[in-house]
């Protein structure tokens, strides 16, 4: 099939956020406020600060600042993978934090579970299906590590299920596929953006003050408390926390920690029962292949299959510019990709195509920290598994904001920071160099060459 005619009529925005239940933005700030906890950022991290805040507190005064609208940008645009992993997966925990491993699954199976009661609590719909995620090996050199990976999460009480070619194909139908792993219980698939526009409304019913078109332009401190400077007022806060992601931090540290990848995503039209039989997929879990550049996909509440990953482009000096959020080349590499992997799909086309920056830091997982004294705590560098650890991000922060000992403010991967990326045009280059390898890599049976065994040396562990 030609695949410029599958993308046709793609429209260039997230499909989730064209979605009619989308709300009409709340107005802007407007004068001076004060509060007890000012959270900045309107998306998953901010606005499970502002609703745990006032679950713990509801005598608490919480305001939330967000520069466009609430789950406008990363936590609308994803792919709706909400994993209970905190760690962006086994083998990264395993690497970096063996000895605290099981403590940080049983947490991040936990805060899977704190999600769930929440949807319901509060009677949000955002399309929540607990079928879990499916790891696909397309060459037989990946089927080492889906065992390896079987193994390691055997030993840490997990039951995932391991299948073979027929088993694999049996669940979902493709030929490319050799192999498969089925952790059953771990992922849930979400509407991204009805779980944003959820949690808001959640944190309104509680009386926290949401003002979105309010970008924060300064922070100060003004004996004791904190100012936020936004466009027409600005917030008196004795706490802030900072779920900002990687956009310009209003803490300066964050810059060497944290840069901005492009991801990429084609959703298409809703198949038909016969297109959707021809693949079956009956137990709806989502799937990602078990390449270094890999793919990610899943089926959405109404049979559309959103197809996403492989490129993940950085632009020299942490460009961020609304323009890079379309990449021709990249869509069309997505089409064929997705079509080599569903050659009984042909005719199937494409109804939007679109791209936004993941907040990646060289660990693949969240780091969390204070500044003034502890009356700012951030939490940031998710590296694109963020939909279920901002719920435990958003915990940590309120822990470190109360100044208490808990369970979580206790481990070492809380403690500790990522190595921060090196300045330009250094950073740039090794970025580049990493794409590169890890391209070869997988066209030479997962072999890593020196650069990656480097940064494997140094704990960089770029492997995705």
């Amino acid at each position: 099939m030609n695949v410029l005619k599958a993308l046709a009529e793609a429209e260039p925005v997230p499909y989730w956020l064209t979605d009619p239940a989308r709300p009409e933005p709340a107005p802007a700030l407007v004068g001076p406020v004060t509060c007890d906890l000012a959270v900045v950022g309107g998306g998953y991290t901010g606005l499970w600060t502002a609703l745990l805040a006032k679950e713990r507190d509801p005598a608490l005064d919480v305001v939330v600042l967000e520069a466009d609208r609430v789950g406008g940008a990363a936590s609308g645009r994803n792919g709706g993978f909400c994993s209970a992993s905190l760690t962006h997966g086994l083998g990264n925990g395993l690497e970096r934090w063996p000895d605290e491993l099981a403590t940080l699954e049983r947490l991040g199976r936990d805060n899977l579970d704190g999600i769930e009661r929440t949807l319901a609590r509060y009677g949000i719909d955002a399309e929540f299906e607990r079928t879990g995620e499916l790891d696909v090996a397309t060459e037989p050199w990946q089927l080492d590590d889906l065992i390896e990976a079987a193994e390691a999460a055997r030993r840490l009480g997990h039951d995932p299920v391991l299948l073979d070619a027929g088993q694999v194909r049996a669940e979902v139908d493709s030929p490319t596929y050799v192999g498969g792993l089925w952790d059953t219980g771990g992922t849930a698939m979400v509407h991204p953006a009805k779980l944003a526009w959820g949690l808001a409304d959640a944190c309104r019913s509680l009386g926290v003050r949401v003002y979105e078109r309010t970008p924060v332009r300064s922070l100060t401190d003004q004996g004791g408390r904190l100012r936020l400077g936004t466009s027409y007022g600005s917030v008196s806060a004795a706490r802030v926390a900072l779920g900002t992601g990687v956009f310009p931090p209003l803490l300066k540290r964050l810059k060497h920690y944290l840069v901005p990848v492009y991801d990429y995503a084609l959703m298409t039209e809703p198949l038909t029962d016969a297109q959707l039989a021809s693949i079956g997929w009956r137990n709806r879990q989502g799937i990602g292949d078990s390449a270094n550049q890999f793919h990610y996909y899943r089926l959405t509440a109404d049979n559309r299959i959103l197809w996403g990953g492989y490129d993940a482009i950085y632009h020299y000096g942490n460009e961020l510019r609304t323009e890079l959020e379309q990449r021709p080349a990249t869509f069309v590499k997505l089409a064929r990709h997705f079509f080599q992997t569903f050659p009984q799909l042909e005719g199937l086309r494409f109804t939007h195509a679109w791209g936004g920056v993941i907040d990646t830091c060289s660990r693949f997982c969240a780091f969390y920290g204070t500044a003034y004294q502890g009356r700012l705590a951030y939490a940031a560098g998710y590296t694109g598994l963020g939909v279920g650890a901002t719920r435990f991000g958003a915990a940590v922060m309120l822990d470190l904001l109360s100044g208490s000992r808990t369970e979580r403010t206790r481990l070492r991967m809380v403690r500790s920071k990522p190595i921060p990326f090196p300045p330009e045009p250094l950073r740039y280059g090794a970025i580049q160099m990493t794409r590169w390898s890890i391209a070869r890599a997988d066209r030479n049976e997962g072999r890593r060459d020196l650069w990656l065994r480097t940064l494997d040396r140094f704990g960089l562990g770029f492997d995705s």
